[in-house]
Formats: C-alpha cells, structure tokens, sequence
C-alpha cells in the first residue's frame, strides 16, 4: 500500500480510537485498515499501537510518528490545494519571452496590465532576438512573429498579424526622388533589417495589384533591431522596411513617411507559444488571453490605419 495513505489511516486510527470506526467511516474493512497499520510497523520496525480487544493504545513512537504525520499530511493537503487553484487562479511567477521589437511596444505594455489585474503574479519578461528553448529556459511563454512555426511538442495560439512597410525620412526623400515601383529601389540605399523575424536578403512586398521581390544590390546598411531600424531610418540613411508596431508614431508625427505606400510585406503571424495543452496553469492561460486582446487589438489597429488589407494579404 502507499506509504502516505497507510499514514492518513494511522491517523484516523488514533483520531477515531478504533479500526471498526476507520473502517465504517471510509467505508472499507477492518482487515484492510488493520493491514494498513501493520505495513507501517513493518516498514518502521516499531510498534505504533497496542492492540487489546478491548481497546487500542497509542505507544510512544507511535505518539510521535502520529504527530510529525499528522504534520506531513496537512502540508500534502496544503500542496494540492495550491496546485488545483494555480488551475483556477493566477498566482506565481510568470516568465516571458518576446523578440524585443513587439516585446518593447506592444507585450511589455500588456504585461504591466496584466500584472495590474493579477497582482498575485511576478512577470519577468526576456527580450531576445535568439529564440529560447522553453523547457530548458523555464519560460512560462514565448511571443514570437513568423510566417509559420515548425512542428513541436509545444503550443501556439495565434494572436494577432504584422506586417512592414517600406519608410524613410523627409530629409532622405528630399534629396533622393521617392521610387515610383520596387525596380527603382536599386537606386536607393537600402537599409537592412536581419532578425529571426526576417531576412534581409529578399524583400517580399505586395499589393492589390499583385506581388513584387526586390533583392537589395550595392551599398547597404544592416541592423537587427527594429527599434534600431527606426532612429537610423530617421537620421535619413535610407529606406528600409519597419514593422508597423514600430514605425506608427513616427509616421503619425511625421519624422517617417511610407514609400510606396500601396506595398507591404507578406503577412507575418503573433504567436503566444507554450509548453503544454494540458493543465495550463491559469497565470500562462490568462496571459495569453491578454495578448490576444491587448497585442492582438493594437497590431488589428496599425493594420486598419496604414490601409493594409489583411485578408488579401
């Protein structure tokens, strides 16, 4: 028998006073409660209870195995209380992952909402452009942007879609004639953003009028950090392509303005990406409800503004 339940039985033995009553009360035999404490005297090699057929009494090391038990137990009881509402209600800590351009802007601000509504939750949120192993990370979640995911053992929700748009600054444009179509980029410095997310190498635009694949030539400026995209695209170093998470204020105020504005980049995909379907932990389940409405109803938002069609895209 199990070690913790011949305890549990031990203890109502010496609570109750009798196997009859254990036995009527758990509705079982007296001989299964009676095996129950002798499995623990075997085990123990001590005696726990003298027994009489008139009455049982405690010994000794059975009064103090009875207490250091009785103390065992409530803290398993106590655990899986924890455990079950850790189901139920969010409580501990929360470790996160985003790639830092939609980590700056858009999960860093749902966190500290989230962290509001649930203040029983720590949150530690990780910006990174490597793309962590969750398991070996102890990451709670991940938030990545990719066209698709590759096939694995954990789980992804969708919550939102990004795309980039081509910009540049004012000052760039007045000395350099904004291109009228994607072949007049070759006589453009192109500046180059190369992250997990995205590939410098091929610039993949569309429109409602179709398709076009710019692969940028000659002198170049690369940087792989969206944030970092936009103070060098401000300083007028060229035209590049930025995230519309990032590059909507700029282009609100003014300091970027969008070339060829009736392209985009191919749609990219937000993806809250987790360990494990089953048993979610109520803290990673409501997170991800979160973004879906935080981060998810901002990137809908930029998409609506900028003219992006998504189902088209």
């Amino acid at each position: 028998m199990d070690k913790v339940y011949n305890m549990s039985i031990f203890a109502k033995v010496v609570e109750m006073g009798s196997f009859t009553a254990v036995a009527n009360h758990l509705d079982t035999t007296v001989g299964n409660i009676s095996r129950a404490v002798s499995v623990l005297e075997q085990n123990l090699d001590t005696r726990l209870l003298q027994r009489s057929t008139r009455k049982l009494l405690i010994t000794d090391a059975g009064r103090r195995f009875y207490e250091r038990s009785v103390a065992i137990l409530a803290d398993i009881e106590q655990a899986e209380a924890e455990a079950r509402d850790a189901l139920l209600e969010p409580r501990g800590k929360l470790r996160v992952y985003a790639v830092p351009g939609v980590g700056r802007r858009l999960v860093s601000r749902a966190a500290l909402a989230y962290r509001r509504s649930y203040p029983d939750v720590s949150v530690d949120l990780i910006l990174s452009q490597r793309m962590p192993n969750l398991l070996e990370e102890q990451l709670d979640v991940a938030v990545v942007i990719a066209r698709t995911l590759p096939d694995s053992a954990y789980v992804s929700q969708k919550i939102g879609v990004s795309h980039c748009v081509l910009a540049a600054s004012p000052a760039y444009l007045a000395e350099h004639p904004a291109p009228e179509r994607p072949e007049d980029l070759v006589d453009h410095t192109c500046v180059l953003l190369g992250t997990v997310d995205y590939s410098p190498d091929e610039w993949h635009l569309e429109s409602v009028e179709g398709r076009a694949v710019y692969r940028p030539v000659g002198p170049h400026f690369g940087v792989n950090d969206m944030d970092a995209m936009a103070t060098i695209l401000k300083d007028g170093a060229g035209i590049g392509l930025i995230a519309a998470f990032s590059a909507i204020d700029d282009l609100r105020n003014g300091s970027l303005v969008r070339v060829l504005p009736q392209y985009h980049t191919q749609q990219r995909n937000v993806y809250a990406v987790y360990s494990s379907r089953q048993f979610v932990d109520a803290k990673i389940k409501r997170f991800v409800d979160a973004l879906k409405v935080d981060v998810g109803g901002e990137l809908h938002a930029y998409t609506a503004e900028l003219g992006i069609n998504v189902e088209a895209a």
